[in-house]
């Protein structure tokens, strides 16, 4: 069975985020290391991807600036997000070739993850037809992103924990008008620490792959 490294880095600032993403693709790539999965959580941030259109950022940088949120182009797909304390990103860095050479089914993988992930806390996730990511009762949960480079992945989910969905008015999160929510607002009382441990173990499950915790010094 193949191994993959799994690691809560913590709170990093998106571009710190971004640089170690880019130099563990590229020891990836090398076969320097295995699959590697880190799970970060973001001061305020915007970020706008690659098919992004910026009419769906709804106020001036300088208006996101004075309230303390960074604002970031960035090469993965999707469209405009926010990233902010109480929310759990992460990034799989995966060689699709040692998995399956399938895009889509890798992101339907990503929501899978989250979806059992959710029902270990009485959340019923799901899928809504032409969209990417992850729904319950109307809401989106969770938001998907990805970038794939010689069949490595970067970037990666958003999952709303107990994160301030006031902050998603400065956006149409997606492209999307429509509702957004988060565990907590759902009611469920789970510790960021035990989000992680059950992302952690339905990544192995859905991946099939064996999880090995790694410190957090052996990814910065």
């Amino acid at each position: 069975m193949r191994s993959c490294c799994w690691r809560d880095v913590g709170r990093l600032e998106y571009g710190e985020a971004f640089e170690l993403q880019k130099a563990l693709v590229a020891e990836r790539k090398r076969g320097e290391i295995p699959d590697q999965f880190l799970l970060v959580e973001h001061p305020h941030t915007i970020t706008l991807g690659r098919n992004g259109h910026l009419e769906n950022l709804l106020a001036r940088e300088e208006v996101l600036a004075q309230a303390g949120i960074a604002f970031h182009h960035t090469d993965r797909g999707g469209d405009i997000t926010y990233h902010g304390p109480g929310q759990i990103v992460g990034y799989p860095i995966v060689h699709l070739r040692e998995w399956k050479r399938d895009v889509v089914a890798y992101v339907r993988a990503i929501e899978q993850v989250m979806i059992e992930a959710l029902a270990d806390f009485g959340i019923a996730g799901g899928r809504v037809s032409g969209m990417t990511g992850v729904w319950t009762g109307g809401k989106k949960i969770a938001a998907i992103g990805v970038h794939i480079s010689r069949w490595v992945t970067s970037h990666g989910f958003a999952l709303n924990v107990t994160t301030d969905l006031s902050y998603f008015q400065y956006i149409v999160p997606c492209g999307l008008v429509k509702p957004v929510t988060s565990m907590a607002a759902l009611g469920a009382a789970a510790s960021r620490e035990d989000v992680m441990g059950r992302l952690a173990f339905h990544f192995g499950r859905v991946f099939q792959c064996e999880m090995v915790e790694a410190s957090v010094s052996a990814a910065v």
